[in-house]
């Protein structure tokens, strides 16, 4: 089976004295990485096969500030919300759920279908029955969500938006 394909970040700040830079350079250019200067004076390497990459930065350089490296990434507009930006994911489950062995149904009107499941930035995982009933459910955490859930595919400002774009 091929190596997996992959690429390091984040750049990694070397030690003013460059000692570590300098064990980085020879540890990769003995496996074989080509390196390449970069015009914002950083050493791009990539491994033989061009399927992996690391990037170095000095940390002398002027340009190695937090503020600086964050001026290099997408526009505010295009960055996606961290986890710790959100108050939770949620996903469409319209299935009957299976918990245990047992299908499980909302305590308050009996629904056992047509869920919207939350996975909360606690790991806590929450129901929602297509009623508005809400319930905390403890047979579920946020690894059984990640497992079932796809891809984030939209970021929704309100509950509401987001239950919208469910169908709920």
């Amino acid at each position: 089976m091929p190596d997996p394909v992959y690429w390091v970040t984040p750049r990694h700040l070397a030690g003013d004295d460059g000692v570590l830079a300098e064990r980085i350079d020879d540890t990769l250019s003995d496996l074989g990485w080509r390196m390449w200067p970069t015009a914002r004076q950083t050493l791009l390497y990539v491994t033989p096969d061009g399927l992996r990459g690391a990037e170095w930065i000095h940390a002398a350089y002027p340009f190695a500030t937090e503020t600086a490296l964050d001026s290099d990434f997408l526009p505010p507009e295009f960055r996606a919300p961290s986890r710790q930006d959100v108050v939770g994911f949620m996903m469409r489950w319209d299935q009957p759920l299976v918990i245990d062995g047992e299908v499980r149904e909302c305590p308050e009107c009996g629904a056992y279908r047509n869920w919207v499941v939350f996975c909360m930035r606690d790991d806590s995982v929450w129901l929602r029955c297509r009623a508005g009933h809400e319930t905390r459910e403890l047979g579920l955490d946020a690894a059984w969500y990640n497992r079932h859930s796809g891809p984030a595919d939209r970021w929704h400002p309100t509950l509401e938006d987001g239950l919208r774009h469910l169908g709920h």
